[in-house]
């Protein structure tokens, strides 16, 4: 008897594996894929995860690796919840923070010269900031270049594209993107006066979204009263 009960045991701990991958669905959307470049398609499920008792899907074990190491930053984002605490650089060395934004809805880009969907998008950023900073919104630039000419290619970047809105350097032991746990840039985070981060946006960036979410939280302001 019981060498019977130990050979069951034995055949389940061999098999159990293969039974769990048995259980995958054929195909699936990539938590991480979905999260770093916007991907939308079903993709062929390579590896599975679970958090929280919820199952994730992925296409690679590379991806499975990169959700274990910070499940929260793939799951689905949730609304309203307090920006971290962060400190960036002004481009001649002055700290800004989360304090500083001053009550206003402060749209904060993550990006990088060597990012060329961010420099596509900077334009209309700018456009954005233009219409609407005296309405008590700034956009915000944050630049992740760690390169020792970074200011100047800021600089030379920021001349280029147009751009007046203030821009900062993410230079601390501790960078404000780590803080906000960016995976992939273009990363957008909207803020409203109270510092609860209200919408966020990463890697393939419908701006068309962008913008009416900053014309709501502007126009819920104008209904309140508030300035």
């Amino acid at each position: 008897m019981r060498l019977r009960v130990l050979m069951c045991l034995i055949v389940w701990l061999v098999s159990a594996p293969f039974l769990a991958e048995s259980r995958f669905p054929d195909k699936a959307l990539c938590s991480v894929c979905a999260l770093k470049g916007g991907e939308t398609e079903l993709e062929k499920v390579r590896a599975r995860s679970e958090y929280d008792g919820e199952p994730y899907y992925f296409c690679s074990k590379n991806c499975k690796k990169e959700f274990d190491s910070d499940p929260i930053a793939f799951l689905p984002p949730v609304f309203p919840r307090p920006a971290p605490a962060f400190v960036v650089e002004t481009l001649e060395g002055a700290d800004r923070a989360l304090a500083d934004l001053n009550g206003k809805i402060v749209l904060l880009d993550f990006w990088a010269t060597w990012c060329n969907p961010c420099l596509e998008t900077m334009p209309r950023l700018q456009k954005l900031h233009a219409a609407n900073s005296g309405k008590g919104f700034d956009v915000w630039g944050v630049s992740i270049d760690e390169d020792r000419n970074r200011i100047g290619k800021i600089r030379k970047m920021m001349d280029k594209l147009g751009i007046t809105y203030p821009v900062f350097v993410d230079a601390k032991p501790t960078p404000a993107w780590y803080r906000f746990r960016v995976k992939a840039i273009p990363a957008m985070y909207l803020l409203d006066r109270e510092g609860q981060i209200v919408a966020q946006w990463t890697g393939n960036i419908d701006f068309k979204d962008v913008e009416e979410q900053v014309s709501r939280r502007l126009d819920k302001t104008v209904e309140s009263g508030e300035r």
